[in-house]
């Protein structure tokens, strides 16, 4: 049975909104949620939910708002991190979840740690790619102006940006960009956009028809909120006050990923440990910012390991 006969969906009524959620599985072990970041969606998730279906979980994978097929949210509504928490208990809720595992990856590994610890009692553990927790807002003041982020910050210039180009060789740029080892920083007389070489090939471990896949989804979403969400809110995120996770933390981090440079003290120094009492990390020599569809049968295999090590209740 091939991917698309093995993933259902359907749209969720979340305050207000009609999300998304991609399914997998029947649930005898419990329930995976898997949270995309940017510029990914349910999708990014395909070779795990798969997996994780086979060995026995159900496998839930939501679109958030403003992104692929969920609804849009408002074009004047103010944009808050906290809708992110606030869907994902609606989703939880919706589908009769008491209790789940949370994946996530990008930025949907910050709300992932963040739910994680308002809410241990709806959460079996936390399992992030690429990024690690940290208690505190991340400042990158330090940085060079042309660093994507704080390009991305400028309201307006992300768009300007994009808009030169249709969606599919927006998407194709980025995953080209943001699948190397070096932090994407521009030139002043540079649009991040511009880094990347457009005679680079596609990665091998993403075909042009997924290329199609995200290009569909974009084109439907457009990249309004996704710059808001994450770029332009989640400096906004209030900061937990004296956070302790009462449940497993597992970080899997591509040494490849650019990411890994901003974070490597965080990980070295045993910075999370204050914070997670049960804590593994684990590195992927080759792996990159999208480790996960670049070595999904890796990260398949430290996931279900994860879940195995910790069993839960039927009923959860």
């Amino acid at each position: 049975m091939d991917m698309e006969q093995q993933i259902e969906h359907r749209h969720i009524p979340i305050r207000g909104l009609n999300l998304h959620v991609a399914q997998a599985g029947k649930g005898d072990k419990g329930t995976v949620v898997f949270l995309h970041g940017f510029p990914e969606i349910w999708y990014s998730w395909r070779h795990q939910m798969v997996a994780v279906a086979a060995a026995g979980y159900r496998a839930v994978a939501p679109d958030w708002r403003g992104y692929g097929l969920s609804d849009q949210p408002p074009v004047e509504e103010e944009v808050s991190y906290d809708d992110l928490l606030d869907d994902l208990l609606g989703i939880l809720d919706a589908l009769s979840v008491p209790k789940a595992f949370l994946v996530g990856k990008d930025f949907g590994a910050v709300p992932a740690y963040d739910f994680a610890l308002r809410h241990p009692d709806r959460v079996c553990g936390v399992m992030c790619l690429g990024i690690p927790f940290t208690p505190f807002t991340s400042s990158f003041a330090t940085m060079p102006e042309g660093f994507y982020m704080l390009r991305w910050l400028e309201p307006g210039r992300a768009e300007a940006d994009f808009d030169r180009y249709d969606v599919k060789r927006v998407v194709r740029t980025i995953y080209i960009l943001f699948s190397g080892s070096e932090i994407p920083i521009a030139k002043a007389d540079q649009e991040i956009t511009d880094l990347a070489d457009l005679s680079t090939p596609l990665p091998e471990w993403f075909s042009e028809e997924d290329l199609a896949v995200y290009a569909s989804l974009y084109e439907k979403s457009g990249f309004r909120y996704p710059l808001k969400m994450p770029y332009r809110s989640l400096h906004k995120r209030h900061t937990i006050v004296d956070p302790k996770f009462q449940v497993p933390v597992f970080v899997v981090m591509g040494v490849k990923d650019y990411v890994y440079k901003l974070f490597e003290s965080v990980l070295k120094e045993g910075t999370m440990g204050m914070f997670a009492p049960d804590l593994k990390i684990a590195y992927v020599p080759e792996g990159s910012h999208f480790v996960q569809e670049q070595f999904p049968d890796k990260v398949n295999e430290l996931l279900i390991g994860f879940l195995k090590d910790h069993p839960v209740p039927v009923a959860a």
